[in-house]
C-alpha cells in the first residue's frame, strides 16, 4: 500500500488528522503524523519529516499532506534532496490537509497505485463548490 505522511506544525493537528483517516481505514494503512519543531512547539522538523517519509515508504510509494506554506517549502527541499530512486515514490499532494489525507488513505487502502492515490487527494481541493451569495 502506498503510505501517507502529514506534516503540520502543529502535533495536534498531525495526530488529530491521522486519527481521522485511520478510523475511515481501520488502521491497515502506514500514516505517519509529522508535527511540531523538535522542542514540541510550533514549527516543522526536517529531519522528523525525512525520518517520516522512511518510515511510510513500504516500496509502493508515499504521498505527503502539509498544512501551511513553510511546511510545504520544507517537504519540497526533503524530496529535491532524496536519491533519484526514492524520489519516483514519494510525492507531495497540493491539498487541503485533513480531507487530502483522508482521501489518499482511503485510496491506499483499496489498493490504488501512488499515481491514482495522489490524484484522489489532489481532488480533495475541489471536493466543495461554493456559490455567489
Amino acid at each position: 500500500m502506498v503510505g501517507v505522511v502529514i506534516v503540520s506544525h502543529s502535533a495536534k493537528v498531525a495526530e488529530g488528522t491521522k486519527e481521522i483517516a485511520e478510523q475511515m481505514v481501520g488502521g491497515e494503512l502506514q500514516i505517519i503524523a509529522c508535527g511540531g519543531d523538535q522542542k514540541g512547539g510550533i514549527g516543522t522538523d526536517p529531519d522528523r519529516i525525512r525520518a517520516a517519509i522512511s518510515m511510510a515508504d513500504q516500496g509502493e510509494g508515499v504521498v505527503v499532506l502539509a498544512d501551511l506554506g513553510s511546511a510545504v517549502l520544507s517537504v519540497g527541499l526533503i524530496l529535491d534532496s532524496l536519491p533519484a530512486k526514492q524520489k519516483q515514490r514519494v510525492q507531495m499532494a497540493d491539498a487541503p490537509l485533513v480531507e487530502g489525507t483522508v482521501i489518499a488513505a482511503v485510496e491506499s487502502a483499496l489498493g490504488k497505485n501512488l499515481r491514482q492515490v495522489l490524484a484522489g487527494a489532489r481532488e480533495a481541493k475541489f471536493l466543495e463548490k461554493t456559490e455567489d451569495v
